[in-house]
């Protein structure tokens, strides 16, 4: 929402924004007065009053358009009009975004999805705070807070505008700049929990130890109560530049609060959904999404167990509990809750010294299969087609090499395939070394075929499923 002092700020904002946002992403809400805009007569000829304000508007020279100020009119005009206008508003699927009012809907108007307001505009007392209300209602789990761009100074000093007793309204509206100097600090007391942890380690060893220094429920939630508090800040102070230099500290931190957080609802209410902002810095290179499709890998026959060294039952039981748990945190479906569930308990017994770690490896080679029994019951695929799953292969095996244009390398791997397998390729010697040759070819072209583990991931998913 933004706040103007007079309606002829409105009318400029309005078309200054249209330029930038684009028609569909504005509109006005504001007291406008009827009447013609045209030379108009009525049944006995006479002439029709034209608006005054159409006309006052024309004098001062401002670039109102005939169709925008008739249907100013009708907004203001019809309470019904103006309703379905502001449920267009609230509706977050609806290309409008942004209301722009000098005097109306600043009191008794509620719209949660509202989250920044713009005030260019003095406000006092009861409309202050009503105003300040606009912004400050929860929506959904990703709105925790609103925020008010002042441009004229309204809340240097809040106590003597709104007239309360300072102690009384101490807490209800903080200063960005605030939150800025408070942030070092709770970064820092979040990343206390690491001792020694190397946050330049990516993928399952840098999540596993991460995890080791959160041994326990106790400790887990005291840093899920840390990360709140600096989640707040985050979410709050972007997207000032301010935040470039904490972005990777803070990314690596999200990932592992995600990566812990207890599935449907279990454990402490300190544990909450990630806002916006943070969700979208996690995914920007996120672990967590690659790590949850790992699974196949993973599982092993309950034989080959027993020949693995104690560490390499750690590590694999590790590996197998972070994937299970992030594809767990993927669904939206009771019986994967149920499972996720189970896996915060064997943990917990695991951590508890109850199972030793081949036992715990076994359990979750069980809750694997459970998992594999789940999705086929529910006919979701992991990964929706071929070409998809060859992307997300060079996604997860991507470094200081790979070309960004992945999309070009998948689509020229998927067509030339196509071209040259036949029926029962993978079962010929030769059918098998013509597609080698031709993926190799083709990684090549992009300078990729040094890459064997991309070679060897990329020939086994064409293997199985062209």
């Amino acid at each position: 929402m933004v706040v103007v002092y007079d309606r002829e700020a409105v009318v400029r904002m309005y078309y200054l924004l249209c330029e930038r946002l684009g028609k569909d992403a504005v509109e006005v809400v504001m007291n406008i007065s009827q009447g013609t805009i045209e030379e108009e007569t009525d049944e006995n000829g006479k002439p029709k009053k034209i608006a005054t304000d159409w006309l006052n508007w024309q004098k001062l020279g401002l670039p109102i358009e005939k169709g925008d100020f008739k249907r100013w009119q009708g907004i203001d005009a019809s309470p019904e009009v103006q309703e379905q206008l502001l449920d267009r508003y609230r509706d977050a699927t609806d290309p409008l975004k942004v209301i722009i009012v000098t005097a109306k809907l600043l009191t008794g108007f509620d719209a949660p999805i509202c989250y920044c307001m713009y005030l260019d505009k003095p406000l006092k007392d009861h409309t202050l705070l009503q105003a300040m209300c606009r912004t400050n209602r929860l929506y959904s789990d990703t709105k925790k807070h609103g925020l008010i761009i002042d441009y004229l100074g309204v809340f240097e000093n809040v106590a003597k505008a709104l007239d309360y007793d300072p102690k009384e309204i101490e807490g209800v509206v903080e200063s960005v700049e605030a939150f800025k100097k408070l942030f070092p600090e709770a970064i820092g007391k979040c990343l206390e929990y690491f001792p020694g942890v190397d946050r330049t380690v990516e993928g399952y060893e840098g999540l596993i130890a991460a995890q080791d220094c959160l041994v326990g429920n106790e400790k887990k939630d005291a840093f899920a109560a840390q990360f709140n508090v600096l989640k707040r800040f985050w979410e709050a102070i972007t997207p000032d530049p301010y935040l470039n230099a904490f972005r990777k500290d803070y990314r690596w931190l999200a990932q592992v609060y995600e990566s812990i957080k207890p599935v449907g609802g279990l454990g402490s209410l300190l544990w909450e959904s990630l806002g916006p902002e943070t969700i979208k810095l996690i995914h920007e290179n996120t672990e967590i999404d690659r790590i949850r499709d790992d699974i196949d890998e993973l599982v092993m026959d309950a034989e080959s167990v027993f020949e693995l060294t104690e560490d390499e039952k750690k590590k694999k039981a590790k590996k197998l509990n972070l994937s299970l748990m992030a594809k767990v945190r993927s669904k939206n479906d009771p019986r994967f809750e149920e499972l996720g569930q189970r896996l915060e308990r064997l943990k917990d017994k695991y951590e508890a010294g109850v199972l030793s770690s081949l036992d715990w490896l076994k359990e979750l080679l069980d809750a694997a299969r459970e998992m594999v029994r789940l999705e086929n019951e529910t006919h979701e695929e992991v990964i929706p087609d071929d070409k998809q799953a060859l992307t997300e292969i060079f996604l997860e095996l991507r470094n200081g090499t790979t070309p960004q244009i992945i999309a070009n390398v998948v689509e020229d791997i998927d067509k030339i395939v196509r071209a040259t397998r036949f029926d029962g390729w993978q079962s010929t010697h030769a059918g098998q070394k013509e597609i080698q040759k031709v993926l190799r070819q083709t990684l090549f072209k992009y300078k990729l075929h040094k890459e064997q583990e991309l070679f060897e991931k990329a020939y086994g998913y064409i293997r199985e499923h062209y």
